[in-house]
């Protein structure tokens, strides 16, 4: 067994298996919760503000796939490029994909990447990104999922050299409350909570735990309004989420647009306009066009009302890594 798992204690060994690289893992996935604390045995990360990215290394060759498993290399190159550079040639890592506006991550900015498919295109748009390394799945042969959460991520600090654009995701040990208020005032998304007894389940977890500063909600874009005053291409989306395989309204969202993305969106929900609802319910809504529910966004807002709706909600950007019919609402528990 290699040297790199010399640290790892006697039980953790034991957990380690030696199989043939995976061509896929579904990721882990966090639960949300109203419910902070504090736990010597849980772990707290910031919650980064961006785009989901699962590494696999293939001696020279690097990929980086979505969470929905598309294949990113050509949207990130230079982080391809910094990946097949580093020594370790053999192992999967979980991570995130971010760019920065001052200190803040910001998934706005990832938009003028976002779906591009050339590299020179991608390089172009002269959006710096960073790809922030929390999780080591796979290395040298060996399975690492059944070892415990924190041992996994000294092994990932271990394995890889960590240069610039690839960063490893730090972490803070037990005072999750009183980092949750750090991170509130810095304006960040929040933290993710994580078991650090835990193994990495292919599934959403309460082993792993958001704590939101502020709302977000990922929703299918199943409408539109006519524009109004001088605002060209569209008015509002139309957006829901699926609940007992039935697109369920979720309200419009009539704020967030910059020119580009209308430009950019108008169209795309001219081409894929119906005269039919995808929505089980009624949708009374002035100057409404209906659009087969294919894409998929990102809404921030201040709350859900009493009738499901979105208050106060804005359009945040487009998402390609998530399938629409896995779009749920968001409900915290512990």
């Amino acid at each position: 067994m290699s040297e790199l798992f010399d640290s790892l204690s006697a039980e953790s060994r034991l957990k380690i298996r030696k199989r043939p690289r995976p061509r896929w893992i579904d990721p882990m996935l966090a639960t949300l919760t109203d419910e902070t604390f504090s736990d010597p045995d849980w772990i707290y990360e910031r919650k980064l503000d961006g785009v989901r990215c699962l590494v696999f290394r293939e001696g020279r060759k690097a990929r980086l796939l979505s969470r929905n498993r598309k294949t990113m290399n050509a949207t990130w190159p230079e982080l391809v490029a910094s990946i097949e550079r580093d020594p370790c040639r053999d192992f999967v890592a979980d991570g995130e994909i971010v760019s920065f506006e001052g200190s803040r991550t910001s998934f706005e900015r990832l938009q003028k990447r976002i779906g591009i498919s050339d590299t020179s295109r991608a390089r172009a748009t002269g959006v710096r990104v960073f790809l922030y390394l929390f999780d080591l799945l796979y290395v040298e042969g060996h399975e690492t999922m059944q070892v415990p959460q924190r041992e996994r991520k000294a092994l990932l600090k271990r394995a890889l050299s960590f240069r610039d654009p690839i960063r490893f995701t730090p972490h803070r040990n037990e005072k999750g409350e009183a980092y949750f208020e750090e991170a509130c005032r810095k304006g960040w998304e929040g933290l993710i909570a994580k078991d650090a007894r835990a193994a990495y389940e292919n599934a959403r977890s309460r082993k792993w735990l958001k704590f939101k500063c502020v709302h977000r909600q990922e929703l299918v874009i199943g409408g539109y309004t006519d524009p109004k005053g001088a605002r060209e291409e569209f008015g509002a989306l139309l957006v829901g989420y699926y609940e007992d395989q039935e697109l369920r309204y979720a309200g419009k969202v009539g704020t967030g647009f910059d020119d580009e993305t209308l430009a950019r969106l108008g169209p795309r929900l001219r081409e894929l306009e119906q005269a039919d609802s995808p929505f089980c319910a009624r949708v009374e809504e002035s100057g409404a066009h209906f659009v087969r529910p294919e894409l998929v966004g990102e809404f921030g807002f201040s709350e859900w009302t009493r009738e499901s709706k979105l208050r106060h909600p804005r359009f945040v950007g487009i998402r390609t890594d998530k399938e629409p019919a896995a779009v749920r609402r968001e409900r915290s528990g512990r």
